[in-house]
């Protein structure tokens, strides 16, 4: 019986869980800081175990790996690497579903000389994007033709009927990491020419994305899309472009929430403090008509909807802070999982849509339009956790069932790993639909 050792009991993990316990010859070992959460998730399966582990004990972390057969590492990125150090020295097979760091990309000739592989971007995004677009890609190029351009977006949000609120967002995951997005600067190719976007100017370049059956959403270069044109073997493109879905109105909110350094990380003391002491402090003001003095730093009308966002989500009220220390990042990232969290019985959606442009010796141009729109399941899994979880669970099972034999640091853009996935993620029926026209 195999052993799988999932490090990490989050938001994401209950399908990759019980799609793993599902599996008769599979052992599975959820190990988390939190007992609870892991038991939870095992909910006393005869073949599951949950364990208390603190990954900075180097000690019990390297006990737990080297009795596993396989580690599916789904803490924080940055613990990643050390976790992947104890896989090679122990020579067990990793997962991921996070980016390929720098710090991971650098084991990938140990891992090699291990036998072992460690595959990460098995989620959602990085992940099943990867592997529609590496099918397409690959089918492109088998008929001959070239990729002109590539253009992809993809969103975790409310399904309509539960988009409730003035944010247009609801949190399925870890709110630090949706927000901290607001800092990052990003780069892609358009026509030919590279184009790079600070940070401060990110959510002033995005453009109206319509997806059939939804309706106009917000799209935002995704940090630097230039990597692909390698990663996918397209060196021919002209445009490639990633990037971030969302609803109407989130890219003016977010800007507006980095201007007013509600992002801030640095530690601090507020205790005593309400909402409306914590922007005074921010901005270094003590008017009484906070909301004004909110409007003239921004410089914007006191009437417009932002204002109404913020008053909504409580900044200008006397309530006390959820909590006395720690950053602004961690007050507003407290205050959105209160305020933008899903009822019982709400569904998430994940809208995920790639748009190729082909050329063909003799057939001319072509556009292919290939989009996933899953739901979650009201009072079950998230469409989140399932899109990020189920990948990483498959390949997994492909893994230890000898059915990937790659060794060094991967992500999913070989046939041999994303076609067997991507037809088992078609069975629980995470599907693609496509559009095709000629240009």
């Amino acid at each position: 019986m195999k052993k799988v050792l999932i490090l990490g009991a989050g938001f994401v993990a209950r399908p990759l869980v019980r799609y793993l316990l599902d599996q008769p010859d599979f052992r599975v070992e959820v190990a988390s800081r939190t007992v609870s959460k892991a038991e939870k998730l095992i909910e006393g399966h005869p073949r599951g175990v949950a364990k208390e582990l603190n990954l900075k004990s180097e000690e019990a972390l390297k006990s737990e790996v080297a009795g596993s057969d396989l580690v599916i590492s789904m803490v924080p990125y940055a613990f990643h690497p050390k976790v992947a150090e104890l896989c090679i020295a122990h020579r067990k097979q990793m997962v991921t579903t996070s980016y390929v760091s720098d710090a991971m990309k650098k084991l990938d000739a140990d891992a090699r000389k291990a036998g072992i592989i460690i595959l990460n971007e098995l989620g959602l995004d990085p992940g099943i994007d990867h592997m529609e677009a590496m099918r397409v890609i690959h089918e492109i190029h088998a008929k001959g033709g070239k990729l002109l351009g590539f253009i992809s977006f993809c969103g975790g949000l409310p399904a309509p009927e539960a988009n409730t609120n003035p944010f247009g967002y609801k949190f399925s995951w870890s709110p630090t990491g949706v927000l901290l997005a607001g800092k990052n600067s990003a780069k892609y190719l358009q026509d030919g020419k590279e184009v790079f976007i600070p940070s401060e100017k990110l959510f002033e370049s995005y453009s109206l994305r319509t997806i059939e059956g939804l309706g106009v959403f917000e799209g935002y270069p995704n940090r630097n899309s230039l990597p692909y044109l390698s990663l996918y073997g397209v060196p021919e493109t002209k445009t490639m472009l990633r990037g971030t879905l969302r609803n109407l109105g989130w890219c003016e909110t977010i800007r507006t929430l980095v201007r007013l350094n509600v992002l801030d990380q640095e530690e601090k003391d507020w205790t005593g403090l309400t909402f409306a002491d914590f922007l005074r402090k921010l901005l270094g003001t003590r008017a009484k008509d906070l909301k004004k003095a909110v409007s003239e730093r921004l410089g914007i009308s006191p009437g417009l909807a932002i204002l109404r966002r913020l008053e909504w989500m409580g900044l200008f009220s006397n309530e006390p802070l959820p909590l006395q220390k720690g950053s602004a990042l961690d007050i507003i990232g407290a205050r959105m999982t209160a305020k933008l969290a899903y009822l019982p019985g709400e569904r998430d959606m994940i809208v995920l849509q790639h748009e190729f442009f082909a050329s063909y010796p003799k057939a001319g141009q072509e556009k292919i339009v290939s989009t996933l729109i899953d739901f979650g399941i009201p009072g079950g899994d998230s469409s989140m956790a399932r899109t990020v979880g189920l990948p990483a669970a498959i390949g997994t099972k492909l893994i230890l069932e000898g059915k990937i034999k790659e060794t060094g640091v991967h992500i999913p853009v070989n046939p041999e790993i994303y076609l067997p996935i991507l037809a088992e993620l078609k069975s629980l029926n995470i599907a693609f639909k496509e559009k095709r026209e000629k240009l």
